[in-house]
């Protein structure tokens, strides 16, 4: 009998009502696994009502009772994280070390929400008049709610809630329908550490459950994690309905080797960085810029790297890289493939005919390198989301730089160098939110803030960091006068000395 994956709506399990259901595939086999309850509008309401009637509670409790609950999830989280890791290889696909990192990295934001007390210090300025002290204020803003991509079931959900619920809030998420089972394992450890009912809630499904968040007057602001096209409607959406917005899309993610860097780590990162987690990653590198004389051995030793890769299921402790999440999306990753040479690029490795025995019928795609891209090129200028890594070619550091700058995209990018001026230009000159030397995949650790610049965007904060904190609270100035004790009225002694 095929499982089901229900939602989570006030400390419980919710058995999905609408009837309407979507299938959930193991990639590895193809094989459909589980099926997850889509929500009608009705259970989405019933998920806001529980957070809003939460909130009340919540909103008002004191910080050391919010950390305590998030210490307990924390220890909770840390002893559950192979459960967690195994949960989303059997649904995204991807190799358990891949989702144990994935794990660790959420650890990280919760680390910071345990700390949050921090970050929530108000200031204040004493007698910016005679008696009168102002001070400033961050206070929670209500339901929140957060739409989630399949890529990182865990990890993305934690660059979220556990910030939004340290502040005060109460949430809702929404996470990929394509694997919707880790999501409810964390909403029990929530419980188990004490989470009061309805300050965490899952609801499960498509563009109705999507849309109905977007517009509920009660949610007070919501955070996406997605595909450029889908992040730019959440904005417009949203805001349109009053809503704070934190939206954030694609990329194309670019590394700059110049002629002096080290080819040998340059390799080595661009193969890491392009084909960890089969390339279903915002922040994977997806082109390389390589500069001057240095592409022929660049793209040889990339070559040579990316073959020894061994593909299989994500639960064989020999695989290095799983099958891609759906085959809709195999097919597509491939499409770019196949039409490459066509498009001018040069087809160094070409791994759309990939299959692994004994499971002939998971969304398998192999390896594929492109060499001498042209920047018009489908495959260059698309988000592909998938094992497929472009190289450019540039004749000068400006020129490559010009490149980078010109694409729609600005979410990280990377240059590989052993010149710290150059390095120091490049940080300073290139048009994205977050750049790596000599470091692939540049995302930040839990106390810095993640997110990009131009179409990789929609909305003024990043995610966690301090920016999350700001998102997720709203600022109050109080201006405060007090009488002098010394001038109570005649009759009132309350201690205080008269000086005139």
């Amino acid at each position: 009998m095929t499982n089901i994956v229900n939602h989570w709506i006030g400390g419980k399990t919710a058995e999905g009502a609408s009837g309407t259901y979507g299938p959930v595939t193991n990639p590895a086999t193809g094989a459909v696994t589980t099926k997850v309850a889509f929500a009608s509008v009705e259970e989405v309401d019933a998920a806001v009502a529980a957070a809003k009637e939460a909130y009340l509670t919540w909103g008002q409790s004191s910080l050391a009772q919010r950390t305590s609950i998030l210490f307990k999830f924390r220890a909770l989280l840390d002893a559950h994280r192979d459960e967690i890791a195994e949960l989303i290889t059997a649904e995204h696909g991807k190799v358990h070390s891949d989702a144990l990192g994935e794990v660790a990295r959420g650890l990280e934001i919760v680390d910071l929400a345990c700390g949050i007390s921090v970050q929530l210090k108000g200031e204040l300025s004493t007698q910016v008049a005679t008696r009168v002290d102002v001070s400033s204020i961050r206070q929670p803003l209500g339901v929140v709610a957060g739409i989630t991509p399949f890529n990182f079931p865990a990890m993305v959900p934690m660059w979220m809630f556990p910030i939004a619920i340290a502040c005060g809030n109460t949430f809702v998420l929404k996470p990929s329908e394509k694997d919707p089972s880790a999501a409810n394992r964390i909403a029990e450890l929530l419980a188990e550490a004490g989470l009061p009912d309805g300050v965490f809630n899952v609801v499960h499904g498509d563009k109705v459950a999507v849309d109905r968040l977007l517009e509920h007057p009660d949610v007070k602001a919501v955070s996406f994690v997605g595909s450029t096209p889908i992040a730019r409607y959440i904005h417009t959406t949203a805001s349109a309905n009053g809503k704070r917005v934190q939206a954030l899309g694609g990329a194309k993610n670019h590394m700059l080797v110049l002629p002096d860097a080290d080819l040998d780590a340059a390799a080595d990162a661009a193969v890491s960085a392009a084909y960890g987690s089969a390339g279903e990653r915002c922040m994977a590198i997806s082109a390389v810029v390589a500069v001057g004389a240095v592409g022929d051995e660049l793209v040889e030793k990339i070559r040579e790297r990316a073959e020894k890769i061994k593909i299989g299921p994500g639960d064989d402790p020999a695989s290095e890289m799983g099958p891609l999440i759906t085959e809709a999306h195999r097919d597509k990753v491939a499409s770019y493939v196949e039409g490459a040479a066509a498009e001018g690029c040069e087809v160094v490795l070409d791994g759309t005919g990939h299959t692994v025995d004994g499971h002939e019928d998971g969304h398998w795609i192999g390896i594929s390198l492109l060499d001498k891209v042209p920047t018009t090129a489908k495959a260059y200028q698309d988000e592909i989301f998938g094992p497929v890594l472009c190289v450019l070619r540039a004749g000068t550091y400006e020129e490559g730089l010009a490149l980078i700058n010109a694409s729609p995209f600005g979410n990280g990018t990377a240059i590989f160098t052993r010149d710290g001026g150059a390095a120091r230009r490049f940080q300073l000159e290139v048009e994205a939110g977050m750049v790596g030397v000599n470091v692939p995949i540049p995302v930040p650790v839990g106390y810095h803030s993640f997110g990009g610049w131009k179409d990789s965007l929609f909305g003024d904060h990043h995610v966690y960091g301090n920016d999350g904190t700001h998102f997720y609270t709203r600022g109050k100035v109080v201006t405060t006068r007090w009488p002098d004790p010394a001038d109570a009225p005649a009759g009132v002694d309350l201690g205080f000395p008269r000086n005139h």
